[in-house]
């Protein structure tokens, strides 16, 4: 009984395993896994936001005497007692450096891969490793990024839950044993699912994990139904514990003016160069770090230390910086340099501490993420552009608090490439769509502006240069060009031998050298094809005897079934019956089956040279 009950769970392991994705048994699979992977995700997000609260109040709190505000709805699981006393500078500036040590040397000692921003990781394993993540990694990034975080460091948790999720995808579909396909799919899932939780933004989520693969505006299609389905899920169990509120609040801001259209321009042209500096910072930090002759976990509390002395100085430096955007959301058409010289003032230091702190505290190896940092670095930069805006144009009406939020959407959209998620995601973090066409056009121009800079170096140009596609595309190649297309682009007929049954060994080895025919049709004497003749045959008769080459003819061969194509099929499906054959060349026929005369002899070089040309004419 046991032993039949084990049978059955076998059969139905493999048949979950091997489906395909499109029938009934494969949809089961995907529906049922990536709801699987999101109610993981979503507890693993749910884990690093209480655990993030418990180190910010531990350190900043406690130790330091500060806590950075936060977001509207940001999640305050375990209801802390609040901070009061002064804040102990000194104290301030030496946390990072202790989160930087401790959890550097955490990575560096039980998860290597853990180390930095974590995306980056998470697109190579993708397109490189077969969608592998070990399992490790999970634990190891979501304590040392909430303990860099907590303890001052200015990084933020998309990064971290981007590659904690992605590693609770591949652990799915490593433990179940699935295709490489399904588990690079699950592991996308798990991205989007992570992303979309923690900052209640669901679709934006799932669209994020299918555009954040490539720089171009493409998409990983194949990514997006369990993308959606384990990001709705993730996000339900991630808001059931702390609420279905946007992150941000905002107030009804709304684009109703045609003529702002020009000032969104000029703020597209300042975000560009912003986001050009605050990834050419981050680079630049990184590669400087990696050129220290210290050991490797020492590195991120040396950026602690540079952190806590820039954050020592100037306070909204550190941590998320999520309250200083939250207040800025706010600002309306009366906050102009005149009257809120301090707040612009607080905008712009902003925006270049934040860089800088950033680029120390994850460029120097620290495990945090870069998108709330370029959040918080691009809605700074949109809202000191508002106020100059609202200053010398005061009969526009300007509102700083609309180019706070359109520059969220734009810095961060056209320096991780991701335009179209940004664009939502901002939307669903703030409840606001009605800034959706400012959102749209600057984000776009910004895009176009930064074709060559990312924050994601691990990221591939488009699905055609993705090795996991490689094989697709030629295949899809392949299948648009038939045998009657190769034939018809000919500028000039191509001349082939055939033989006949009379015709001597040695005169057809003498054809085999001077031609360089690879295969001959043998030619019937009503015209018809009687057989083909390749190398194998003679191959065999010079084996045999290589006196039978000088007295043998072609009809004492004994010829073996070399396949041949016709008109309409496809060069996929003859390069597929060349491999089977292990043959050089094949011959073209047509006419009925039982009367099929020889009209061509295609070989690989003849494929090559048709696949170049599709290629080329359809740039």
């Amino acid at each position: 009984m046991a032993k039949g009950r084990r049978s059955r769970i076998a059969v139905f392991l493999r048949l979950l395993r091997t489906a395909p994705d499109q029938r009934g048994a494969g949809i089961a699979r995907t529906l049922v896994l990536s709801v699987v992977v999101g109610v993981c995700a979503g507890l693993g997000a749910v884990l690093l936001s209480t655990m993030l609260q418990l180190f910010d109040w531990t350190f900043l709190g406690s130790m330091g005497g500060w806590l950075p505000e936060g977001a509207a709805h940001e999640p305050h699981p375990l209801n802390l007692p609040p901070v009061s006393g002064p804040v102990r500078r000194w104290a301030v500036a030496l946390l990072p450096a202790l989160g930087g040590l401790i959890s550097g040397w955490f990575v560096q000692r039980f998860a290597p891969e853990a180390a930095g921003h974590g995306t980056d990781a998470a697109i190579e394993a993708y397109h490189f490793r077969g969608g592998r993540v070990r399992p490790v990694a999970i634990p190891v990034k979501a304590l040392a990024t909430t303990l860099l975080i907590g303890t001052g460091g200015s990084a933020g948790c998309e990064g971290p839950i981007t590659q904690i999720g992605a590693g609770i995808g591949s652990l799915v579909g490593s433990v179940l044993r699935l295709p490489v396909a399904s588990r690079r799919k699950l592991m996308a899932a798990g991205m989007g699912a992570g992303v979309g939780a923690l900052f209640h933004a669901p679709l934006a989520g799932a669209l994020f994990a299918a555009e954040l693969l490539y720089r171009d505006l493409d998409l990983e299609y194949e990514v997006l139904v369990p993308s959606i389905v384990a990001s709705v899920t993730s996000y339900t169990v991630y808001s059931r514990v702390f609420g279905f509120c946007p992150l941000f609040d905002t107030p009804e801001n709304s684009f109703g003016r045609p003529h702002m259209l020009l000032l969104y321009i000029v703020l597209a042209l300042v975000l560009v160069q912003g986001a050009r500096f605050y990834t050419w910072a981050f680079w630049t930090a990184h590669e400087r770090f990696s050129r220290l002759r210290v050991p490797v976990w020492l590195r991120p509390a040396i950026g602690g230390l540079a952190t806590g002395l820039v954050g020592c100085l100037f306070l909204p430096a550190l941590g998320s910086g999520y309250g200083t955007i939250q207040d800025a959301l706010r600002f309306d058409d009366s906050w102009t340099l005149p009257g809120h010289g301090a707040a612009f003032a607080l905008l712009l230091g902003v925006f270049f501490a934040k860089t800088a702190t950033t680029a120390f505290s994850v460029g120097s190896g620290g495990s945090g993420g870069i998108f709330g940092p370029a959040l918080v670095c691009g809605g700074a930069l949109g809202g000191a552009v508002g106020m100059v805006f609202a200053t010398i144009l005061p009969s526009w009406n300007v509102n700083p608090g609309s180019f706070v939020l359109v520059g969220m959407v734009a810095f961060f959209g056209c320096a991780a490439k991701t335009p179209i998620s940004m664009i939502l995601m901002i939307g669903e973090m703030t409840g606001n769509y009605r800034l959706l066409v400012p959102s749209m056009w600057v984000v776009v121009i910004a895009y176009l502006l930064t074709r060559k800079v990312s924050l994601y170096r691990s990221q591939l140009p488009n699905r055609f240069e993705a090795p996991v596609h490689r094989s697709a595309v030629v295949s899809g190649t392949l299948g648009c060009i038939t045998v009657r297309d190769v034939l018809a682009s000919r500028r000039r007929r191509v001349e082939f031998t055939a033989v006949t049954a009379a015709t001597p060994l040695s005169t057809l080895f003498d054809k085999f050298s001077r031609t360089g025919q690879a295969v001959f049709p043998v030619v019937a004497p009503d015209g018809s094809l009687a057989g083909v003749v390749g190398r194998r045959e003679l191959d065999a008769v010079v084996e045999t005897d290589p006196v039978f080459r000088q007295t043998m003819l072609v009809g004492d061969l004994v010829l073996s079934a070399h396949p041949v194509v016709t008109g309409p099929e496809p060069l996929r499906k003859v390069l597929s019956k060349m491999d089977d054959d292990d043959a050089e060349a094949i011959v073209v026929v047509d006419g009925p089956a039982s009367r099929r005369r020889a009209v061509a002899v295609l070989d690989h070089n003849d494929i090559a040279a048709a696949y170049r040309a599709e290629i080329a004419t359809s740039r």
